[in-house]
């Protein structure tokens, strides 16, 4: 959090879960970025991200994606893709972070 926090990068995730689902993911896994919660999916539909009924239960889904936005709100840097397991790794967005200062 430190080197984000030295780039001028403030993390925060979005999630379709209720905030004691998010709250509980983020305490096992140790998180200590905000994780806001979506569950109309308002904000993950206005960045064209809804995988519909991708979830436990045929529950409507956020796809993967990262992004850096700057403090005008322009999206500066993305990363997309169709695989949960497969997401931008810090050291990444750190150095796109970097290059957008």
């Amino acid at each position: 959090m430190a080197d984000f926090q030295a780039a001028g990068v403030r993390p925060v995730a979005i999630s379709v879960d209720p905030p004691e689902v998010s709250r509980d993911l983020a305490n096992k896994a140790g998180y200590t970025f905000p994780i806001l919660s979506d569950p109309d999916a308002s904000v993950i539909r206005s960045y064209h991200l809804l995988h519909p009924g991708a979830g436990v239960d045929g529950h409507d889904i956020a796809r993967p994606a990262e992004f850096l936005v700057d403090s005008s709100k322009i999206v500066r840097w993305t990363n997309f893709t169709e695989d949960i397991r497969v997401r931008a790794r810090a050291n990444e967005m750190l150095a796109a972070a970097r290059q957008l200062r």
